[in-house]
């Protein structure tokens, strides 16, 4: 399994208030399991965006599908694929 993180931001009118997004974040960790993968953790976000999710997925489509599944509840977001640093000396020792 792959490790993803998404940058999310409110953009619908959809959550209203705290609890709306309460709800949400219930549905979307159901939607996760459902696509096979997990929800590693969520944050409320001081800054830019409203929100960081970090979920594990299949590959590349699960994560894609995921992406699509939380923008349905009135959320944008930027998916990006992570790899751990300890794995990064295994990806670049053959250059």
């Amino acid at each position: 399994m792959g490790t993803y993180m998404a940058l999310v931001d409110v953009t619908d009118e959809t959550v209203q208030n705290v609890q709306d997004l309460a709800t949400v974040w219930g549905d979307l960790t159901g939607d996760i399991e459902t696509l096979g993968g997990e929800l590693v953790d969520a944050y409320a976000v001081l800054g830019e965006h409203d929100y960081l999710v970090i979920f594990e997925a299949d590959g590349r489509d699960e994560a894609f599908q995921t992406s699509v599944s939380i923008e349905r509840y009135g959320l944008d977001t930027q998916t990006m694929e992570l790899i751990p640093v300890d794995d990064l000396g295994e990806l670049v020792q053959d250059i």
